[in-house]
């Protein structure tokens, strides 16, 4: 397992300090492993599949995905007027 080295401000060390003097974590290291999992896991960080599918062409679908203007069922105001 890496080892990193962390610089936590005072508050945030009181905090852990505090979950653990509640019996939340066992340890200081239990604390913030626990921690840093459950804040990772929040962002739901998931390896993306960037290879396109079978008959898919990358090229092509960005053209496919473009709209014409002239196309749109709404008329835009543009504000400029002759």
């Amino acid at each position: 397992m890496p080892k990193i080295e962390v610089s936590l401000p005072d508050r945030i060390e009181n905090d852990i300090q505090r979950l653990i003097e509640q019996g939340e974590f066992v340890n200081h290291d239990q604390a913030v492993e626990e921690l840093l999992t459950m804040g990772v896991s929040a962002y739901d960080v998931e390896e993306e599949d960037t290879t396109p599918a079978a008959g898919e062409d990358m090229f092509s679908q960005t053209v496919e995905d473009q709209q014409d203007p002239a196309m749109q069922d709404e008329p835009r105001d543009d504000g400029y007027t002759f």
